[in-house]
């Protein structure tokens, strides 16, 4: 337990310097299948920096929270365009 606390003082000064995570949605293309949007949610998921992801079939969309110091939003679309379903930044 002694080591445990200077261990977590130490890492509180980091936290403070972290990115504020965002939020973005992508409009996602030639989803048709329940199984489209596993592979958008696997292709957004290996985008370093990438926190989480939702994809709603139905609306034919993508909720990605990442860290903006590690990758931006063209990052993600691409990730998308690669897997077969073109995306556009919901505005």
């Amino acid at each position: 337990m002694r080591i445990l606390v200077p261990v977590v003082l130490a890492a509180l000064p980091l936290m403070a310097f972290a990115a504020t995570p965002k939020t973005v949605t992508l409009d996602v293309k030639n989803m048709t299948c329940a199984v489209c949007p596993i592979t958008v949610r696997k292709s957004l998921e290996k985008v370093s920096g990438v926190s989480a992801v939702k994809v709603d079939f139905a609306k034919k969309t993508a909720m990605v929270t990442y860290d903006p110091e590690k990758t931006r939003p063209e990052a993600l679309t691409r990730a998308t365009t690669n897997a077969g379903f073109p995306s556009t930044i919901e505005k």
